[in-house]
């Protein structure tokens, strides 16, 4: 692990993304909250919050951070025929918190999936990604193509 004794506290956040692709009837009833097992993002929301705060747990050169906001919202497309996730994690600390918005939105798709499954097992997990992150020495990074 990193030491990151001598660097200062600085704000830091982190906006991840993914997506979670089905079939069109998946998505209606997903819309519909039919789904069997409940409300599926809401389920979703729960945990990826309690992944970015569980992030050190299960990323072994992770550091433990005390978070600010976490923040997990989706948006149903039905011409993709996808539910994307978005994570917004911040932090006051040493280091960024890019790996707990990616793990954020890496529990909300398996969440997903899990709540779909019954329905749905050609479900695909994808385009998990880092789109911007603020904060410290190294500054802003965007991603290009992504607002």
């Amino acid at each position: 692990m990193v030491d990151v004794s001598a660097k200062p506290a600085t704000v830091r956040e982190a906006v991840a993304r993914g997506e979670v692709r089905m079939r069109p009837q998946t998505l209606a009833l997903i819309r519909a909250n039919k789904v069997a097992k409940g409300d599926v993002l809401a389920v979703a929301q729960v945990a990826g919050v309690v992944a970015a705060k569980r992030a050190d747990e299960f990323i072994p050169m992770a550091h433990p951070l005390p978070l600010t906001g976490v923040d997990v919202s989706f948006t149903l497309n039905g011409r993709a025929r996808a539910v994307g996730i978005e994570a917004r994690v911040r932090t006051t600390a040493q280091t960024g918190v890019e790996m707990e918005a990616l793990a954020a939105v890496s529990a909300a798709a398996l969440a997903i999936y899990d709540m779909c499954k019954a329905v749905d097992r050609e479900m695909t997990i994808g385009r998990i990604r880092l789109v911007r992150k603020s904060g410290g020495r190294s500054g802003t990074y965007r991603r290009k193509g992504e607002r």
